[in-house]
C-alpha cells in the first residue's frame, strides 16, 4: 500500500532532519513529504539533505499547509506528524497496523509524556478543557484532541473540507470524524520535549482563543438548531423578564405606562422567533450537506479494500505514494 508521511514545517531547522530520518527508518517504504511554510532558517536545506520530498505552501498557518498536503498527495494511508521531533516515530507501524486491522479511518497518537518538559505550562489543562468541550457538544472519539500525530485513511483525507487556517486544524479533524461517525482509535505514543535550540510556534492563549472560536464556528455550522435555539431561548427569557412588570401593571390598572419597554420586549421576542426558525431551516441544510460529505467519503475505498486490491501486501510493504 502507498504510505505518505506528511510533515508541515515552519522554522524547524534543528529538528527536521531527525524527524525525516526517524520516519524513514520506521516506515522504509513510505515517502516523507515536508511542506515548508515560509521558514526563514535552513529548514528546507535540512529536510532536503535528509531525503524528504520538500514542497512549499506560501499561505501562513498549519491549517493552510495541511489543506495543501491533502489536496496534492495521493496515497492509501496518510501519516501526519509535526516537524518538531516531539513524537515517537517508532510508534508509526503500530498506528498503521491498528488502522488497517481495525478498518479505521483515523488513529490518534495519544501523547504520554516521556519527560517533565514535554508539555509546556498550561498546555495539558488547555488540551483537557478543549477535548472535554468538543466531547460534550459533538461526542468523543479521542482523549487527545490536539495531538499532531495521526494516521488517516484515504477516504478520510479526500472527504475532509479543511477550512481552518492555523493550529485549530486538529479540532476540525476531530469534528469531521465525529460528524461522519468514522471508526477511530487512540494509540498511546511517547511525547518528549523539544531539542535544544528548537522553539514552539504555539501560543497558549492566542491559539487557545482561536480553537474556541473554531469550536463556536463548528457548532454554528454543524449544530445550527442547538446554536440558534439556545440564542432563541435566551432572547425569549429576556423578553419575558422585560414585559412581566408592564403586564402586571396592565392587569392592575388597565394602562401601559412604560410603552417603550413593551415595544422593546416585543422586538426581542420577534428576534427570538426568527432565530428559532433560522435554526430549523439551517438544520435541514446542514443535514443535506452532511449527506453529501458522507457520499464523498463512501466514494473512496477503505483501507481494507485498498489492501485487497494491492494483492494482500502488508500495510507497510507496498509501493510508496505518488
Amino acid at each position: 500500500m502507498r504510505i505518505a508521511v506528511l510533515v508541515p514545517c515552519f522554522n524547524e531547522e534543528v529538528a527536521i532532519q531527525h524527524v525525516v530520518r526517524d520516519f524513514q527508518s520506521a516506515l522504509p517504504s513510505a515517502r516523507v513529504y515536508v511542506y515548508d511554510n515560509n521558514s526563514n532558517d535552513k529548514t528546507v536545506a535540512a529536510a532536503t539533505a535528509a531525503g524528504a520530498i520538500v514542497r512549499s505552501e506560501p499561505r501562513q498557518g498549519k491549517g493552510n499547509v495541511i489543506r495543501r498536503m491533502f489536496s496534492d498527495i495521493d496515497a492509501d494511508i496518510y501519516l501526519l506528524v509535526d516537524g518538531d521531533n516531539t513524537y515517537e516515530a517508532a510508534a508509526a507501524p503500530k498506528m498503521i497496523e491498528a488502522l488497517v486491522n481495525g478498518s479505521l479511518d483515523m488513529v490518534v497518537g495519544r501523547r504520554v509524556e516521556a519527560g517533565e518538559l514535554a508539555y509546556r505550562p498550561g498546555h495539558r489543562f488547555g488540551n483537557s478543557l478543549l477535548t472535554g468541550v468538543v466531547a460534550m457538544i459533538f461526542g468523543s472519539c479521542t482523549q487527545d484532541m490536539l495531538s499532531g500525530y495521526r494516521v488517516f485513511s484515504r477516504r478520510f483525507v479526500k472527504s475532509f473540507p479543511a477550512l481552518s487556517h492555523g493550529f485549530e486544524i486538529e479540532t476540525e479533524l476531530t469534528v469531521h470524524a465525529l460528524e461522519l461517525r468514522m471508526p477511530t482509535l487512540d494509540v498511546d505514543t511517547q511525547y518528549v520535549g523539544r531539542l535544544p535550540g528548537s522553539q514552539s510556534k504555539l501560543n497558549t492563549v492566542r491559539d487557545g482563543i482561536r480553537i474556541f472560536r473554531m469550536i463556536g464556528a463548528l457548532v454554528k455550522e454543524e449544530r445550527p438548531l442547538q446554536f440558534f435555539g439556545l440564542s432563541s431561548v435566551v432572547l425569549a427569557i429576556a423578553s419575558l423578564v422585560l414585559i412581566y412588570p408592564v403586564f402586571m401593571e396592565y392587569l392592575r390598572t388597565g394602562l401601559v405606562p412604560r410603552f417603550p419597554t413593551a415595544i422593546l420586549s416585543t422586538a426581542i421576542m420577534t428576534v427570538a422567533l426568527l432565530a428559532f426558525f433560522a435554526g430549523l431551516i439551517l438544520d435541514t441544510v446542514t443535514h443535506g450537506r452532511r449527506e453529501m460529505k458522507r457520499l464523498t467519503y463512501l466514494g473512496y475505498n477503505g483501507v481494507t479494500v485498498a489492501l485487497e486490491n494491492s494483492g494482500g501486501a502488508g500495510a507497510s510493504s507496498g509501493q510508496s505514494a505518488s
